[in-house]
């Protein structure tokens, strides 16, 4: 999936102002929510199973904690920057604010190629990340989780590592762990789990039925595949789906599962159009990445990067419904644009929040050495994104707004408070 230009951050800072704007926020906290409070960066040096040490550049960005310790995940990636951090971390700070957990937001990156990493070579790299952040991280301080290129085997070396620093057991400090070591089963389903309940919600405000609601998703990593499978088990008709490196259509349907396992087994998405059982009946015919936003479908599901729809392709999304699965998939000059077609956006902040509200729960679990079962788990989350839902879009009505701004005002004036307490402003 190409990476399309459009810088990310600039995107989180139009978002903040023109919420601030219509919130009419005071001067100094737009600047105190505008900027990280911290952006720490170094290079990670790692010996290569070739003897020789190579250097990566790694960053970890704390944007705001006035709710909360810092939260947010950390990717791998050859084109992780500054920039794209900062957005995330911000989008993050939104994000708790708006369900209603206490985290402030933050995240971390490393410029590398994780594939062409050792398993030997990815270890020491993940240890050396805790290596050079242990003094601002930790479970009241900044928890990590994983992101893009980053697991929950990652995760066991990074808590491995910092217990180690540290001298003491501490579970808490990251989240999407092994069960085996404090995580939690449904850790991993969560963003997907959390984006279904989304679906839900909007379906019923737009009295569509199920059945005959078909769905295309762009994006089969683990959050496309969840959010895939937990839809098609609720009898949405799933009509397309894409990886890094193609997508696959068909107008009858597609098995989540049985195209997840093709994936495996065929190494891409594109591959699997030549095996009937991955659709209901027939082949499905492969797509450009492109094509999968352009069709017209009732729901799309952007799970993969950030600003994929923008000025340049806003006026062919013939979706009735977008509902943000990944960070920042929508630009805001898009956004304009969508509104004009009268199409219904579900943001990023309130549609992939079940991830981090799965990772609070583990958090909570891991401070009170008690542990739910998954039902119990998703249950709370579903509460929380329904609320979160019915909140944004009753805000949304009250400033004759689209569901993004309702989501932003909420959550931007909670953080905003928040500040203006502790300062005295």
């Amino acid at each position: 999936m190409a990476k399309i230009s459009d810088n990310p951050l600039d995107s989180a800072r139009k978002q903040l102002r023109a919420a601030a704007a219509i919130l009419k926020i005071e001067p100094k906290v737009l600047a105190v929510l505008s900027e990280p409070k911290n952006e720490l960066t170094d290079d990670i040096p790692v010996k290569m199973d070739d003897g020789e040490t190579e250097y990566f550049n790694s960053f970890r960005i704390q944007h705001n904690d006035a709710l909360g310790p810092y939260k947010g995940g950390i990717r791998f990636g050859s084109d992780v920057s500054m920039d794209e951090v900062k957005a995330l971390a911000m989008w993050m700070t939104w994000k708790t604010a708006l369900v209603g957990i206490p985290f402030g937001g933050a995240k971390g990156g490393i410029i590398c190629d994780p594939k062409k990493f050792s398993q030997a070579e990815l270890e020491r790299l993940s240890r050396g990340y805790v290596q050079q952040y242990v003094d601002s991280i930790g479970p009241h301080k900044d928890i990590p989780a994983p992101d893009m290129y980053t697991n929950a085997q990652i995760m066991a070396w990074m808590l491995d590592e910092y217990e180690k620093l540290t001298g003491r057991h501490a579970p808490g400090a990251f989240t999407g762990k092994p069960v085996e070591l404090g995580g939690i089963g449904s850790r991993e389903s969560a963003t997907g789990y959390g984006g279904f309940v989304a679906v839900q919600q909007v379906a019923k405000l737009l009295k569509l039925k199920p059945k005959s609601t078909t769905v295309a998703i762009q994006g089969f990593g683990n959050v496309g595949h969840h959010a895939a499978q937990f839809l098609f088990d609720a009898g949405y008709k799933i009509v397309a789906l894409s990886d890094s490196q193609g997508a696959i259509y068909n107008k009858k349907g597609l098995n989540p599962a049985a195209a997840m396992t093709c994936k495996l087994e065929k190494g891409m998405i594109a591959e699997c159009y030549y095996a009937g059982s991955v659709v209901n009946g027939s082949k499905s015919g492969v797509i450009k990445n492109e094509e999968l936003l352009e069709l017209g479908v009732d729901i799309l599901m952007p799970a993969a990067l950030e600003s994929q729809i923008t000025a340049k392709n806003a006026n062919s999304i013939k979706a009735k419904v977008v509902v943000e699965l990944a960070n920042g998939p929508t630009t805001p000059e898009a956004d304009r644009i969508l509104q004009q077609k009268k199409i219904k956006v579900v943001p990023d902040v309130l549609a992939n929040s079940g991830g981090v509200i799965g990772s609070y729960f583990e958090w909570v679990q891991n401070n009170y050495g008690y542990y739910w079962a998954d039902d119990e788990v998703h249950d709370k989350l579903s509460k929380l994104v329904t609320a979160a839902f019915a909140k944004a879009v009753a805000k949304s009505r009250e400033h004759n707004a689209d569901i993004r701004t309702g989501a932003y005002l909420l959550a931007v004036s909670r953080v905003a408070r928040a500040i203006g307490l502790r300062r005295g402003i």
